[in-house]
């Protein structure tokens, strides 16, 4: 695909875009940004977000997919009652993540994906199992280290987007790829942003 006939693909989305995906996209971008600062709001839009999501996939009948935006709202249910309860009990938790946790985050990209792998493979019609398990997957570890506020959830969540963005390029979402972009440079500054957070409390400790 050339960019003319790219170009001309992404102002036919566009055009197309229903008012409920322009509020999917909206409160999802919104919710990034709000982990980037740390904030405790990134729940509610995330979950607002994803339950739109889910509303769309089901018009559409990806049945599939709507199944792992339930993951992810499980996971932002679980986040928003763990970040509140750390406020409440007045600790900072943006930190490193243990050599445990770690060793967690990587056993859900893996076997999460051979399941979503084998799932894909043997009961849909999906072109790119392999793709699509490894984005699924390696999101799945980043959530959960997010709710753990640990800083590595933005280098799972950027290994996730990399491979997103070709992905929904090669599916025809301009408009999809280009929101994944946008996040993905947003991840990067999340990241900064933390590891900044970390090094000041560690300079009030010393």
């Amino acid at each position: 695909m050339n960019f003319q006939e790219w170009f001309r693909l992404f102002q036919e989305q566009i055009l197309r875009t229903s008012i409920v995906e322009w509020l999917a996209v909206g409160f999802g971008i919104s919710e990034v940004l709000l982990a980037k600062k740390n904030n405790i709001w990134l729940y509610p839009t995330g979950i607002i977000s994803i339950l739109l999501y889910m509303f769309l996939l089901l018009d559409v009948k990806l049945y599939a997919e709507m199944l792992l935006n339930i993951y992810y709202l499980v996971m932002s249910v679980y986040g928003w009652i763990i970040w509140k309860k750390r406020k409440v009990d007045g600790e900072n938790q943006v930190s490193w993540s243990t050599n445990r946790e770690l060793l967690i985050a990587v056993l859900i990209s893996v076997l999460g994906f051979f399941i979503l792998y084998f799932a894909l493979r043997n009961h849909t019609d999906s072109d790119v199992p392999i793709l699509d398990a490894f984005v699924s997957s390696v999101a799945w570890a980043g959530m959960w280290l997010l709710a753990k506020r640990r800083i590595e959830n933005w280098i799972f969540l950027n290994i996730s987007n990399i491979v997103a963005i070709p992905l929904l390029f090669h599916k025809k979402l301009p408009l999809l790829a280009c929101q994944t972009m946008f996040l993905f440079i947003v991840a990067i500054f999340g990241f900064l942003e933390w590891k900044k957070i970390i090094g000041k409390r560690k300079l009030s400790i010393i």
